[in-house]
This record gives C-alpha cells, structure tokens and sequence, in this order.
C-alpha cells in the first residue's frame, strides 16, 4: 500500500482511539466492513479489527484474505490469522470495557460473542463512533469524491446530446451506467433513477420499460463510485414545451434549493438547513409534496452522516459532504427534483456537482 494511504489509515486509527478512551472503553471491536475499510483499508469480506484505548492495533481475516490484508493493512496494525469464523479468535484477548457496534452487530452475533469473551469482560454498546470520525472527509476522500461528481457530470452532458424523447427508461438508466463505467467508475453508487412524466412523481421510482413522451419531466438521479467513494447528482430534464404549473414548480424546486445552498456552512444545525427548502417549498404552496429530507452525507456509502432533515441532529462541519435536494412531487402529473453534491466549508458551501441547473430543454 502507498505510505500517504497507510499515514491517512494510522491516523484514523489514532483518533478513533482518543474517542475509546473518551467514552470510558479499553477497545473498540470493528465488525462493519465499510468501518473496517475506512480504518484499514481492507476492501475483502471477512475482517475485522480490535483498536485500544491505547497502543493496541489489531486486524484478523482468515486464509484466504492473508495476502491481500499484507497489500492493504497497514503496518500500524497487528495482522493476525483466524479462523473463516473470526469473532472467536477476536474474543479470546478481550478484557476491560470492550466497545461493539451496536448500529451493526446482529442480535446472535452479539449473543455468540458474550458467550465468546472471557469471564469479566463487559461489552458495551458504541455504534457510531467510526461512523463520526467518517462524516469529517480530508483531502484525499473529498479528491476522489470530487472525481466521481465529475463522471456524473460527463454522463448528464452526454445524455443532454443523445436525448431522452422516443427511449425506454430502463435503457436510458443502462446507457448511463455503461457511460459512467467507460469513464472510469467502478459502478453505479446506486440503482439509477430515470422517471419520465407522473412516474416522476415516485421520488424513488426504478426505470420502467415504458417510452419517455415530449412535453414532459424526466427526472434523472445517478452516482458513480470511484476508489471506493460515492458521488450524487439530480437534474430533471424537459423533453418540450411544459405546461404552466410544471414549469412553475420547476422554478420553486430551483430556488428553494439555491437558498438551501446559501446556509450550508459549518456550524449551521441539519434541522435548519433542511428548514430553509422546506418553508421556501412551501410557501410556493407545495409544502405537502416535499416529503424527504434535504440532503444527505455521502462517502465510502451513499447515505453516511449527517442527516439533514426535520429528524436530523447535530450542526454540519467543515469538511462534510453532503447533498442538497429538495423535490416536489405532483401524483399523477410529474416530479421535480434538484441536487448538489457539496462540501461543507467554514463560509459556505464548495459545490462538487457542475451540471447546469436552469431547466434543459432535451428532445
């Protein structure tokens, strides 16, 4: 593995241990592959890793991952063979206040492990606490992040030249994965979203085999996965001429998303940001038809913290990556949905996603 990826991991590691000693734990026990990934670098599936208040450092796969934990495990941690069932040979050297993913860890996964542990050892539920230091990008993940906006943004300007009017849905969605692939991607981030005319109005509908009609919005919701990391873009399209009411709508949606982008900045609470789309979205007299939250964080998954939403908890912070997007969803007639994908900064926002947001008009 490269020294700046093995640094960036040793580094993780280090500050989810002052977060262990923090919350009173003598280990930390990481059994989430996407945790384990973010702190070792380790992209097989089976692992884990145990990391101390202290000094301890310790990563366990079995036999058939041994060389590839030498490649990607960096040597800040004790590699150690075990069994293709490793939650034994993770027991056996617990002792103290032992932290568990709680957000993670199944029931009879838990269950097992108290039968595992020796005697004394108490186990302590403590999700979350890798998923807290993920929600904070550096550099290097923002790059790469910043690189598969730039994929969707290549794969939208060439769907505007080919067009939508006359094509099924399903191959329309087909035709951007292939195009993202071709640029470099490892695959989609998530099954893409094409929905022309009221199946825009479904804010997750899947691609059908139906023809996209003139005169209509198509909403086109894709990401891209590069090195590991997640982009996240809308854009919803006119295929014509739109009725007054669409075309309004479409209006709302973009301006009640470019005052959300406005008070994304670190220091501002999720809750309050997702308030600003919101009450711009209903003060057009649609509030009832925005029924999701505003955005979300993306990273090594496409929906990581923070959260924002009327649910949602905490203040943004520099270095968050998030999603702004607002929609309003008209059943039976149509869709209108736009996002950004964006990093939080101390002043604003650094907006990743470069594709124009002024209706486009493809045929």
């Amino acid at each position: 593995m490269s020294g700046t990826a093995g640094e960036a991991q040793a580094s993780r590691a280090d500050r989810l241990a002052e977060r262990v000693a923090e919350r009173e734990l003598d280990a930390l026990l990481v059994t989430n592959l996407v945790n384990l990934r973010y702190l070792t670098g380790f992209t097989g599936t089976n692992g884990l890793a145990l990391v101390g208040a202290g000094d301890e450092r310790t990563f366990v796969t079995d036999f058939r991952y041994l060389d590839q934990a030498e490649a990607q495990v960096p040597a800040a941690f004790e590699r150690v063979r075990g069994k293709q069932d490793l939650l034994g040979d993770a027991a056996a050297p617990l002792s103290g206040r032992v932290g568990f993913d709680d957000e993670h860890l199944t029931v009879s996964a838990h269950r097992r492990l108290g039968e595992l542990v020796p005697e004394g050892v108490e186990l302590v539920p403590a999700g979350g606490l890798v998923e807290d230091l993920r929600a904070v990008k550096e550099p290097g993940e923002v790059e790469r992040i910043a690189r598969a906006a730039g994929i969707v943004d290549e794969a939208l300007g060439a769907l505007a030249e080919r067009g939508l009017v006359g094509r099924t849905e399903r191959a329309v969605a087909a035709e951007l994965e292939r195009d993202m692939r071709e640029r470099g991607a490892e695959g989609p981030s998530f099954p893409i979203i094409v929905a022309g005319g009221a199946h825009g109005a479904l804010p997750h509908a899947s691609p059908r085999g139906e023809i996209i009609p003139a005169e209509a919005l198509v909403i086109v919701d894709l990401g891209c996965i590069v090195e590991g990391y997640c982009s996240d873009c809308t854009r919803t399209f006119a295929t014509g001429a739109l009725d007054g009411q669409a075309a309004e709508v479409y209006a709302l949606v973009l301006a009640a998303q470019e005052r959300a982008l406005e008070a994304v900045r670190a220091g501002a609470g999720v809750r309050e940001v997702d308030a600003v789309a919101r009450e711009a979205i209903a003060d057009g007299g649609h509030g009832e038809e925005f029924g999701h939250g505003l955005g979300h964080g993306v990273g090594l998954e496409i929906h990581e913290r923070p959260r924002l939403s009327p649910l949602g908890e905490g203040t943004l912070a520099a270095g968050n990556v998030v999603t702004v997007e607002p929609g309003v969803y008209m059943s039976g007639l149509f869709g209108v949905r736009i996002e950004d994908l964006v990093v939080v900064g101390e002043e604003g926002p650094e907006i990743l996603s470069a594709f124009p947001k002024a209706l486009v008009t493809v045929a």
